[in-house]
């Protein structure tokens, strides 16, 4: 269970050891295995600015807090908040900022304890000490303290490791336990000064994971996130993943606040709330991929492509389609009418909306879209995304290449010819 929270609400980390891959805008042929085959053509997309914007936002925020521009930081981290900015793939920019503030405290915790040597040979209390200390010296900043009550959060989990239940050490259980509660004790503060943040709500859903009762608080406290920030589908895919019978809930509840999500934010999605919230669900358990309403799921893909067609969403909803839900492929039966379904849709999706291929999003369908992986290398990343995406795409177009078609992806859509 701990291991699932980790991946889906400290998805930062990963983040800071990234640069962008420098792709640029080009035509790329998939090898043709006879000469007299067709070749699929397809522009990449241009990594510019805005798709360094998360890491040049973190960087901002823990050069801020090195140069204890407290008060710049928490100026800067309420206006995201309040005007709900978000990076390109959606990361709040407030969050990405909180983590650049405690990221020196939090990272040097993380080395430490992987680094097998032995506990004591390091200070893990002296960091979060000073920021306990900037808490107390701004008493009335609550943006200040959600960075020291983020940083406990993050320390809990770097004491929780990946070690299973049964084999972690009584020590490593105790600083996990104390880490939550602090962030707990800190956290009521907030809420009162700031009610209205999502910053601060999704706080609270990140605590979920260190309450002992948390099973009755999780859709309350995720239908006030969405509430506050409707337009971030990350809350909703975070919301029903916690709902899955392995952690918080139950199959039940899972598809009754779907449908209630759907109704919430109607306005917003149109049918895209229940595709969101079933979004990682089925990925994760092949009993949820089974039970999904398929038909709604995918007038909500529809209603998703109709209200946000960017291509970084169409990408992102071929891949998932084509790569993500395809990996149970054999597991389960039923779970597999529902994978021909999506790969079904993938082909629409790709044949009718895609005009530009973006690997790093493939790159991540391949791991489900989760965002803790760490990736050493981005460029490897991103050729591996280029290949699945390739491979994905030339073999919906199988026949077509097959018959020595050139198959072109343009702005206008898809054109064929011949050599």
């Amino acid at each position: 269970m701990f291991r699932f929270f980790r991946a889906f609400i400290a998805p930062l980390h990963a983040s800071l050891s990234q640069t962008a891959p420098d792709l640029c805008a080009t035509k790329t042929a998939l090898a043709a295995a006879l000469p007299d085959q067709g070749q699929l053509n397809i522009p990449v997309a241009k990594l510019g600015a805005q798709d360094l914007i998360g890491r040049a936002t973190i960087e901002h925020g823990r050069d801020l807090a090195r140069q204890d521009r407290w008060e710049d930081l928490s100026s800067e981290m309420r206006a995201a908040d309040d005007m709900r900015k978000v990076a390109p793939d959606g990361m709040p920019i407030a969050d990405l900022l909180a983590f650049g503030a405690r990221s020196d405290v939090v990272l040097a915790a993380e080395h430490a304890l992987s680094d097998g040597k032995a506990i004591s040979d390091y200070d893990l209390l002296g960091g979060i000490s000073e920021l306990e200390g900037e808490m107390l010296e701004h008493p009335d900043d609550p943006m200040i303290a959600l960075v020291v009550a983020l940083a406990h959060i993050d320390l809990a989990w770097a004491w929780r490791g990946t070690a299973s239940d049964a084999t972690l050490p009584p020590l490593h259980r105790s600083r996990c336990a104390a880490h939550f509660d602090r962030a707990a004790a800190i956290l009521p503060a907030c809420k009162a000064a700031l009610p209205d943040s999502p910053l601060i709500a999704a706080t609270s859903c990140a605590l979920l994971a260190g309450q002992r009762k948390a099973t009755a608080r999780v859709a309350d406290e995720y239908e006030r996130l969405i509430t506050l920030d409707p337009q971030n589908q990350r809350h909703m895919r975070a919301m029903g993943s916690h709902l899955l019978p392995r952690w918080f809930g139950s199959y039940e509840e899972l598809e009754l606040q779907a449908l209630r999500n759907a109704a919430r934010t109607q306005n917003t999605w149109g049918a895209g709330g229940y595709t969101w919230v079933q979004f990682d669900a089925i990925a994760l358990d092949e009993e949820a991929c089974a039970r999904v309403d398929v038909e709604y799921f995918l007038e909500g893909i529809r209603d998703i492509v109709r209200l946000r067609p960017d291509q970084q969403m169409i990408n992102m909803l071929s891949a998932y389609c084509a790569i993500t839900l395809q990996n149970g492929l054999g597991l389960d039966d039923r779970a597999d009418l529902v994978r021909t379904q999506m790969r079904e849709t993938a082909n629409w999706l790709i044949r009718d909306h895609l005009t530009e291929l973006h690997p790093l999003i493939w790159a991540h369908a391949a791991d489900g879209f989760n965002n803790s992986v760490r990736i050493n290398s981005p460029e490897r990343f991103a050729a591996r995304g280029h290949r699945d995406a390739l491979r994905a795409i030339g073999d919906l177009f199988r026949d077509e290449l097959r018959s020595g078609k050139n198959v072109t992806f343009t702005p206008s859509g898809l054109q064929f010819s011949r050599n």
